[in-house]
C-alpha cells in the first residue's frame, strides 16, 4: 500500500515538473517568436514562401526530436519557433496594411489566448483521459491536408472558411491532449510538449485571425 502511494506520488511530481518546464519553455518560445515576427515585420522582409517553409519547419522539427533529450534540443526548440515567428511577420504586415487590420490581430491574440487558457485549465482540472482524440486529430490532420492542396487549386471562400475552422478545431483538440498527457504521466519530454502547444498555438492564431479577415471582407 505505502509502495503504491510512493509511486503515485513520485509519478505526480514527475507530471508536475514536466507540466512546469513545458509553460516555461512555452513562455520563452513564445515570446522569441514575437521578437522575430517584429524583426521580420521591421525589415519589411517578404514570405520565404511554401516550400522553404516547410522544409525549414520541417528540418528544424526533425533535429527537435533527435535532440530531445539533450540541452540542444533546446536551442533546436528555439531555431524552430524563431524561424517560424520570422514566416509570421508578413503575413502580420499583410493585415496591418489592412482596414482594422491591427483590431484583428488584437483580437485574433485575445481569441487564442483564452482559448489556450479554457482548454488548459479544462484539462488541468478535470485530469481527463482525452486518447479518444488521437483518432480524430489522425482523420483531421489527413482530411485538412486535402482541403489545403485542393484550396491551392480551387478559390472557394467557403472552402477556406472550412480550412480555417478545421485548423483551429484541431489545434484545440492538440492542445487538450497533450495537456492531458502531461498531466496524466504520459508524455515526460517538455521539449516535444513545448512544440506541440506551440505548433497549435500558431495554427490557431493564425485561423482565428483569418476567420476575423474573411468576417469582415
Amino acid at each position: 500500500m505505502r509502495y503504491t502511494e510512493a509511486l503515485s506520488t513520485h509519478s505526480s511530481q514527475a507530471a508536475n515538473k514536466t507540466l512546469r518546464n513545458t509553460y516555461g519553455l512555452l513562455s520563452l518560445t513564445l515570446l522569441f517568436s514575437a521578437f522575430t515576427a517584429g524583426m521580420s515585420m521591421a525589415f519589411n522582409l517578404p514570405h520565404p514562401g511554401l516550400i522553404i517553409t516547410l522544409v525549414g519547419f520541417y528540418g528544424l522539427l526533425f533535429l527537435t526530436h533527435k535532440f530531445k533529450n539533450s540541452s540542444a534540443g533546446i536551442l533546436c526548440v528555439f531555431a524552430l519557433t524563431g524561424f517560424m515567428g520570422l514566416t509570421l511577420g508578413p503575413i502580420l504586415s499583410a493585415y496591418m496594411n489592412m482596414a482594422n487590420g491591427a483590431s484583428m490581430i488584437m483580437s485574433a491574440l485575445g481569441i487564442t489566448g483564452l482559448s489556450f487558457l479554457g482548454l488548459s485549465a479544462y484539462a488541468l482540472v478535470s485530469k481527463k483521459d482525452f486518447s479518444f482524440l488521437n483518432g480524430f486529430i489522425t482523420v483531421g490532420f489527413f482530411v485538412l491536408l486535402f482541403a489545403v492542396i485542393a484550396g491551392i487549386f480551387v478559390k472557394m471562400p467557403a472552402l477556406q472558411i472550412f480550412i480555417s475552422a478545421g485548423f483551429a478545431l484541431f489545434s484545440a483538440a492538440v492542445i487538450l491532449l497533450q495537456t492531458s498527457q502531461i498531466v496524466r504521466g504520459g508524455e515526460t519530454n517538455y521539449i516535444m510538449a513545448t512544440v506541440n502547444l506551440y505548433v497549435s498555438l500558431y495554427n490557431m492564431f493564425l485561423s482565428v485571425l483569418s476567420l476575423l479577415g474573411m468576417s469582415r471582407d
